[in-house]
């Protein structure tokens, strides 16, 4: 005796169960797919319920009367579709040369100011220079403090006696 193959599963997705049943309604499903969707149907009484209210969608359409339509409505429906298309296109170009020109200004400032410090860093002078001409006498300031004639310090000066030496620390 054969047993009745189980009722298959729906899909996971709801888009794909509603496509599968909408093509059902329209007959464009294959023999193998048609019986899946049938067993389905037999099995699941929501998928019953949903494709009863597909099939009064599509009567409800059946019902209502078709309407003949000037040339004329075609040309300016066609006429407006293609002047919205226009316009959705010149707003997409409108912004990207007003953004490059914001870019450009501001890699502009950067640059100057880049340019500003680089040049501030050339030419300022740095207090610290002075201080580094002047580090061989202030390593030996308290020796020289020491020293009551300036005639003394030239003397040592001409002899060089400091300039060259490491301070010591003392």
């Amino acid at each position: 005796m054969d047993q009745p193959s189980a009722a298959p599963d729906p899909p996971a997705d709801p888009a794909l169960l509603e496509e599968q049943l909408v093509a059902y309604l329209d007959h464009e499903l294959d023999e193998a797919a048609g019986r899946r969707i049938e067993k389905l149907l037999a099995a699941d009484p929501q998928v019953r319920q949903r494709l009863r209210q597909l099939q009064q969608s599509w009567d409800a359409l059946d019902e209502l009367l078709p309407t003949d339509l000037e040339p004329s409505f075609t040309r300016s429906t066609l006429e407006m579709v293609a002047l919205a298309a226009e316009e959705e296109a010149h707003q997409k170009r409108g912004p990207a040369p007003r953004r490059r020109r914001v870019w450009l200004g501001l890699a502009g400032v950067a640059l100057a100011g880049l340019a500003g410090y680089l040049a501030a860093w050339r030419f300022w002078p740095d207090p610290n220079e002075q201080l580094l001409r002047d580090l061989p006498v202030l390593e030996n300031l308290d020796q020289y403090q020491k020293i009551d004639d300036v005639k003394f310090l030239r003397k040592l000066h001409a002899e060089k006696l400091f300039a060259k030496e490491p301070a010591d620390g003392s």
